[in-house]
């Protein structure tokens, strides 16, 4: 038996061999214990999350990007969180970014043959011109998917750092990057489907991963997204809703700082708390990486 073929054989949860002739309300039961099981399993993998989290912050100061590759759920998922970053912190779209096999086709439907492929995922690396000061982080469920393996083994050719995240304890691919995280989730409640505990596990620890970075960044001020980007109705009403929180102002007055800065809740701050001009308070607030607190006590 191949390692892949033993892999598989594995993969089949004793616990839930019974599944398809269960009552629907013990069925759910067991998916939502399984599920629960998920946080603690991420739980004793945290100083792997913390070492990945310096090295992503270490390489964007540097003027590094940090890149996520995957495929299938894994890709689909890197691809969710890197959309997310820039309306959330700010961010320009190209710092994080994602990559995964079989492209934009693979966001909607399947293309399940093309995670075998060692070609395609350096090449696209090549095109978006990784440097020495970029993060590649592969994220395999099994640990094995060669569409990422080759993804990092051309990031450490070429000497950008790299992060293996696998979801059955260390994989192949943890010996092909600079730091893995790699806790193990358990078998699944329905044999091989990875888009469950697996995809939770992933789903969990690429948010924990991105906000922490962008924590070390500067990007959050207490628990606020002072960098989010306000452009529909909502995101406008959480902007002022901040600015009252942090200059202690009424509504009316968050309002009108915020018309003057084209709704930047950092350079609204400072507008009135460093009683500056509207066009002082957007420089301030597009220096890279400065925490807003520092920047408030910088211009007292």
């Amino acid at each position: 038996m191949s390692e892949l073929s033993s892999t598989i054989n594995k993969e089949q949860n004793p616990e839930t061999e019974q599944l398809s002739e269960l009552p629907l309300m013990e069925v759910l039961e067991l998916l939502n214990a399984h599920d629960a099981s998920v946080a603690v399993s991420i739980n004793k993998v945290l100083p792997d999350v913390a070492k990945a989290v310096e090295l992503i912050a270490a390489q964007i100061r540097q003027g590094g990007r940090l890149f996520y590759v995957g495929a299938g759920t894994s890709g689909r998922l890197g691809v969710l969180d890197s959309a997310e970053c820039p309306p959330t912190f700010g961010t320009d779209p190209a710092l994080v970014q994602s990559i995964i096999a079989g492209g934009v086709d693979a966001m909607l439907a399947a293309v399940e043959d093309i995670e075998d492929c060692t070609e395609s995922a350096p090449a696209e690396l090549q095109q978006r011109q990784l440097t020495v000061h970029d993060v590649v982080l592969g994220i395999a469920a099994s640990g094995r998917t060669p569409f990422v393996i080759s993804a990092l083994d051309y990031a450490r050719q070429i000497g950008a750092k790299t992060i293996a995240l696998s979801t059955r304890g260390p994989g192949l691919i943890s010996q092909h990057a600079d730091v893995s995280i790699a806790p193990d989730v358990g078998a699944e409640v329905l044999a091989g489907s990875t888009r469950m505990k697996s995809g939770s596990a992933q789903k969990m620890l690429l948010g924990m991963l991105s906000t922490s970075v962008m924590i070390q960044l500067g990007k959050v001020h207490g628990n606020l997204m002072v960098d989010v980007k306000a452009n529909n109705q909502k995101l406008r009403i959480r902007a002022q809703h901040m600015v009252q929180q942090i200059c202690e102002v009424g509504e009316l007055t968050a309002a009108n700082l915020l018309d003057a800065v084209d709704y930047n809740v950092r350079a609204a701050v400072l507008l009135h708390t460093l009683d500056t001009s509207p066009s002082k308070a957007l420089a301030l607030a597009a220096q890279p990486f400065q925490p807003l607190k520092q920047q408030l006590l910088q211009g007292k």
